[in-house]
């Protein structure tokens, strides 16, 4: 089969080669790729940036994917299933895993690193990973189900109905963010980014205000969109450390940050400040519940489109082209093509 592999050794690079279709083991599903969402990590190890993530040898890449089980074991969702899926493959093994609790496994298989990804024209994972969509489902809505997972563990962390939300970063994790916010009850939800592009598609997104970076927010616009006493929560999409230190300086006291950008370096932060003013910090990173699939599904049925958030396809051959679109101003969630069975909103 075709797939986009990582250069040996974790260095820069995707190179689209051949590999063999997945054998599943015992308990995992077969899935023909759909369509492939392109992941800040994705770029990241592209570019050969180190960022915590270490590929120890040459795999497959992806983990964003919407797919048609091709595959199942007993039990399993049916062949011809629409699917999307969780990259963290617990161990079953540990002491968390042995507990219920697989979400806190420490020694998970991550798709894509670990594990061969899902840029390739079929994956494999265990049938505890999948979710399964109702029949007719649009795969661009199946393959942002993974990032709007983030988006609800970060906003359901600490209570956001009737509160002040402010996302630093509006590439396609924050413009879902904003999204759900705006759908579970956010009174205000005000976004930072530098790229007045993005700052359009988190306006379409549902944000109430959208300002470009500064040392400190304009309090008299705050105060204009209703903001008068910082926020209740803050998620930080972006990775920057000038503004993961905006997003510090705006969280209220006794509130909350939820942390899912992956910075490619130390962030310094005036510690003293942050010990004067109580503030609680959450990481959303690692495997999502099945709570969370079951808050997303419902805001799906419950109408919300997240389908906005995705600017641009590309057949996966035009790979490079996709990586720079990625890259550039202006550009959201950015997909990659492997076979279209689906309806598209392209």
């Amino acid at each position: 089969m075709k797939a986009l592999l990582r250069a040996p050794g974790g260095g820069p690079g995707l190179e689209l080669g051949r590999v063999p279709v997945p054998v599943p083991a015992a308990g995992e599903v077969l899935v023909r790729v759909l369509r492939t969402g392109i992941c800040a990590t994705d770029l990241l190890t592209e570019a050969g940036e180190p960022f915590g993530y270490p590929v120890y040898r040459r795999r497959v890449a992806g983990h964003e994917f919407a797919g048609i089980v091709e595959a199942t074991p007993p039990g399993g969702p049916a062949v011809g299933t629409l699917v999307s899926g969780d990259g963290y493959v617990a161990c079953a093994a540990c002491r968390p895993c042995r507990a219920g609790d697989w979400p806190l496994c420490a020694r998970a298989g991550r798709l894509g690193w670990e594990r061969d990804g899902a840029f390739a024209e079929y994956v494999s994972l265990p049938v505890r990973n999948v979710w399964a969509h109702p029949p007719g489902s649009d795969a661009d809505t199946i393959v942002l189900f993974d990032l709007m997972g983030s988006a609800v563990r970060a906003l359901t962390a600490s209570p956001v109905v009737a509160q002040d939300v402010l996302v630093t970063g509006a590439g396609p994790t924050g413009l879902l963010t904003v999204a759900v916010a705006r759908r579970i009850g956010a009174r205000r939800v005000v976004v930072i980014d530098p790229d007045p592009g993005r700052r359009k598609l988190a306006d379409l997104l549902g944000a109430h205000y959208a300002v470009a970076p500064c040392d400190r927010l304009p309090a008299d616009a705050l105060a204009s969109h209703g903001v008068r006493e910082g926020f209740a929560c803050v998620v930080e999409t972006s990775g920057d450390p000038a503004m993961i230190r905006l997003g510090l300086e705006q969280v209220r006291p006794g509130g909350r940050v939820a942390a899912i950008g992956i910075a490619t370096g130390p962030v310094d932060i005036d510690w003293n400040r942050a010990l004067r003013r109580p503030v609680t910090l959450h990481s959303v990173g690692g495997p999502r519940t099945v709570d969370t699939w079951r808050i997303v599904s419902s805001l799906l049925d419950g109408g919300l489109d997240p389908t906005p958030a995705i600017t641009h396809h590309f057949g996966y051959e035009d790979y490079e082209a996709a990586l720079e679109t990625a890259r550039m101003g202006g550009a959201g969630k950015v997909v990659l093509e492997w076979s279209t069975p689906c309806a598209s909103r392209s």
